[in-house]
């Protein structure tokens, strides 16, 4: 049972195997103490170089040693097979009748003798007690350190589960702030972007300078453009991402009013939502306000929006209804990113999301979701 440090575990096993056959040879040669006949030195030699084979045959090494038991109060031989044998094996039965068979071996008086007193039953059983006492001792410490060894392997299986809890829990984490980012990008660099492309649209129709014209063709080609590459990242970052999550403070509804105002269409926001909703109500309902007007100036140029808040006693929501465009609409690329991030913020709320046109040909987008949703 020593430690991975001691010197024991550093010493080759050869060395460790020759040290005990030399340490029970001894034992045997001060028990024979030069009155031995040569069956006795015989079954010795037997017993102590048998420890040789204790690593690969246990349950052999300790039968070797049961004969030199008989004739001499011998310790090590039958120690180390015990031990060896204990420590190798999980069959308690076996242990427990080697024990058994050695505190015997060591008791029994050979060769048998017919003068067998009441007086010398009572030593007997008491010397058999103390035998099988001490046979067991070794059998517990080999049993100790096999137990020792399933900890260890236990442990070790442990942290290996452990180390791929945590890999799978960092993709995780990975896959989500992913599908955040391609939810963020979305929403706020698109929205930027698609407003220059449809003013420099704008511009290239009302503008009578050649230059200008050409300017602002190159403007929205290249808006044009950069939303397309857009459009592929956020492809590529929601194939592995996993459910949205909130990371970072995002507007809320303070700032609609200034959404509102900076969206380069003609808007009125009426209406007001119940106090004390969430945050994530808040950042929801303002992206909701931001996609919808961003698919009024890339969709429908020229019409207007009205942003309405509401809120009854089980539901609150936003829906943004816009009138037919009167302009020519621009090409501009789009993958309808928008409103699956639209849609997965409103799962978070456990809400629902519409989309659908109007009888009017213009377009209406709701966001509905529960009043004590978080």
């Amino acid at each position: 049972m020593s430690t991975g440090g001691s010197p024991w575990r550093r010493l080759p096993p050869w060395t460790v195997d020759t040290g005990l056959v030399a340490l029970a040879a001894l034992d045997a040669a001060i028990n024979l103490a030069g009155e031995g006949t040569p069956l006795m030195w015989a079954c010795a030699a037997v017993g102590s170089v048998g420890l040789l084979l204790r690593r690969r045959f246990p349950l052999s090494a300790f039968l070797l040693t049961l004969p030199m038991t008989l004739f001499m109060d011998v310790a090590v031989a039958p120690i180390a097979a015990l031990y060896t044998l204990a420590a190798s094996t999980r069959n308690r039965r076996l242990l427990a009748g080697c024990a058994l068979l050695n505190a015997a071996a060591g008791t029994l008086a050979w060769p048998l003798s017919d003068g067998f007193t009441g007086e010398d039953r009572t030593w007997t059983l008491v010397q058999f007690v103390y035998t099988l006492a001490t046979a067991f001792a070794p059998v517990l410490c080999g049993q100790l350190v096999q137990a020792r060894r399933d900890v260890a392997r236990q442990l070790v299986e442990v942290e290996e589960a452990r180390e791929h809890e945590r890999a799978l829990y960092a993709q995780t984490v990975l896959a989500r702030e992913r599908a955040q980012l391609a939810r963020e990008m979305h929403d706020v660099v698109s929205h930027q972007v698609s407003l220059i492309a449809v003013q420099a649209g704008a511009l290239q129709m009302a503008a009578k300078d050649p230059d200008v014209r050409e300017a602002a063709r190159t403007i929205r080609t290249l808006s044009a453009g950069t939303l397309d590459e857009l459009r592929h990242m956020v492809t590529l970052l929601r194939a592995s991402g996993g459910k949205a999550t909130e990371l970072t403070p995002q507007p809320t509804l303070a700032d609609l009013q200034q959404l509102v105002a900076n969206s380069g269409i003609e808007t009125t926001l009426t209406g007001e939502l119940p106090p004390g909703i969430s945050t994530t109500a808040q950042r929801t309902v303002y992206r909701t306000v931001q996609e919808a007007l961003t698919n009024v100036r890339k969709h429908a140029p020229g019409a207007r929006a009205d942003v309405h808040l509401w809120h009854d006693a089980h539901h609150f929501g936003v829906t943004v209804t816009n009138t037919a465009p009167t302009r020519p609409t621009v090409a501009l690329p789009s993958a309808r990113h928008g409103l699956i991030g639209l849609r997965e913020r409103a799962d978070l709320l456990d809400g629902t999301l519409t989309a659908e046109p109007t009888p009017q040909g213009g377009y209406t987008i709701e966001l509905r979701a529960p009043a004590r949703s978080d």
